[in-house]
């Protein structure tokens, strides 16, 4: 059978197109995995109108498909099984426009996120969107998962940046509404169904993004309190002193701040790493002096109040980087140990609470380990990182993630903040979404592809009678 697919494929996109399963075993899985692909075939298509042609042909034979981007995902939901087909986006790459009067982009799926911020920055526009994997992750990934990223407490989520999409179904309907207005009331916005759905209701193929004006003038600090009501207060000084320019509010919990600042890390501490609690904050505005003035003043009402402990202000482009460059540095993680990756949200009122109640559990439950937390507080967003020996890995892997996320329940917080579910959230999902909103998720999933052949087994089980994850 899959050299019945492989030989079907190469037809529709020509030889260099399609991967067999030996050579998929060459290529990873993805970030922080240490094994190869697995599918009947990868088939690589060029053009939406390859992509409708894909799926007609497996909807026809019941063939899964599994879409991929740039593999930077942490939950594995683009992981397929033998007898699936990945249809990778890596060769729908192109920028097709850059409208600058009405301040939108014509995108294909597979273009890398920074390569439209590159692209755009040519033009004096900006696309807000920003994560640490900017280099591999796809528009197309980002708008599947909804992506968030630095700078959601100014610009929100990917969601909030799309006006349109081309999307092809499961049985190769192309589905294109490349809408490039703000404001568009007329019916349904069937592009948010897609948003955020993780390749089970339909694969997106093309995007329609809003950009944004590029900031001329950028400030930054990094930021050390005494106290975790003290990083809140701080938050609500800042963001109401800055006057809506405030874009960027990452908090590092004391033992991530001392791991990034610490060889063999190259960072070194712009504050001492004496203190509980560590926030970068980014400001971008359109007035060099005026916005300058504004924070400085801002920063110097928050020292002068006993507001924050101390601080160091970026004085050049450099020093914004590197204060960047600290916050990006999660590769240490790896040092000593495996990591095991959270990603949640909930109230801030909640977080200090939730922190040390985890702390304590995982000493009492699971023993020796390494625990970091940090992320994208301003949006409610904390990244938490449990390191423990490779020995322990598997055996105490399922008792983590029970610690992790059943306390969220209580304080009505997610399970994924951004990274979506996959296979690896899913047991989970009970946490964050109720029994009546996972029955119109199945719903949804029934109408738009009966036969569950798109990303089958992510997100939730088959419903009993049904196809493989309705």
């Amino acid at each position: 059978m899959s050299a019945e697919i492989v030989s079907a494929l190469r037809e529709m996109v020509g030889e260099g197109g399609v991967l067999d399963a030996d050579e998929l075993r060459k290529r990873s899985a993805g970030a922080y995995r240490f094994d190869t692909l697995k599918a009947a075939a990868l088939v690589r298509p060029t053009t939406t109108q390859q992509v409708s042609e894909i799926l007609r042909w497996c909807h026809a034979r019941g063939i899964s498909v599994v879409t991929q981007g740039g593999l930077t995902g942490l939950v594995h939901g683009a992981d397929a099984e033998p007898s699936e087909v990945i249809l990778s986006l890596e060769r729908m790459r192109v920028i097709e426009e850059i409208d600058t009067k009405q301040r939108v982009a014509l995108v294909q799926a597979g273009v890398p996120l920074q390569a439209l911020q590159e692209e755009v920055d040519k033009h004096d526009l900006a696309f807000p969107l920003d994560l640490g994997s900017r280099g591999s992750a796809t528009l197309g990934g980002n708008a599947a998962t909804n992506a968030g990223g630095n700078r959601v407490i100014r610009y929100g989520m990917t969601r909030d940046m799309i006006l349109g999409l081309e999307v092809v179904l499961a049985d190769g309907t192309v589905l294109s509404s490349l809408n490039r207005l703000i404001k568009n009331n007329s019916g349904y916005d069937l592009k948010q169904l897609f948003v955020g759905s993780e390749g089970t209701l339909g694969i997106i193929t093309r995007l329609v993004l809003r950009l944004r004006e590029k900031p001329l003038a950028t400030n930054m600090a990094f930021v050390a309190l005494d106290s975790f009501d003290a990083v809140a207060n701080f938050l609500k000084h800042i963001d109401r002193s800055l006057g809506g320019t405030l874009s960027a509010f990452e908090v590092m919990w004391q033992s991530y701040y001392k791991l990034v600042t610490s060889p063999p890390a190259k960072g070194r501490p712009p504050v001492p790493q004496t203190y509980p609690y560590y926030v970068l904050i980014e400001s971008q505005g359109g007035d060099e002096a005026l916005d300058s003035q504004r924070f400085n003043v801002a920063m110097e009402t928050a020292l002068d109040s006993g507001l924050i402990a101390d601080a160091a202000i970026a004085q050049s482009e450099q020093d914004c980087r590197d204060f960047w460059a600290l916050r990006d540095d999660v590769g240490q993680v790896m040092q000593g140990g495996l990591p095991i990756v959270f990603d949640v949200s909930l109230p801030i009122a909640a977080m200090e609470g939730y922190a040390a109640t985890l702390a304590g559990t995982l000493d009492s439950e699971i023993g020796e380990h390494r625990l970091w937390i940090f992320g994208h507080l301003g949006d409610g967003n904390l990244h938490v990182i449990v390191q423990v020996k490779p020995m322990d890995y598997l055996k105490v892997r399922p008792k983590v993630e029970a610690l992790v996320y059943r306390p969220l329940a209580a304080c009505h917080g997610s399970i994924s903040a951004e990274h979506g579910v996959g296979l690896e959230k899913k047991p989970y999902l009970y946490v964050s979404r109720s029994a009546a909103e996972v029955a119109v998720m199945r719903t949804l999933k029934a109408a738009l592809d009966p036969k569950g052949i798109l990303n089958p087994g992510k997100i939730f089980d088959p419903a009993p009678g049904c196809g493989r994850d309705q």
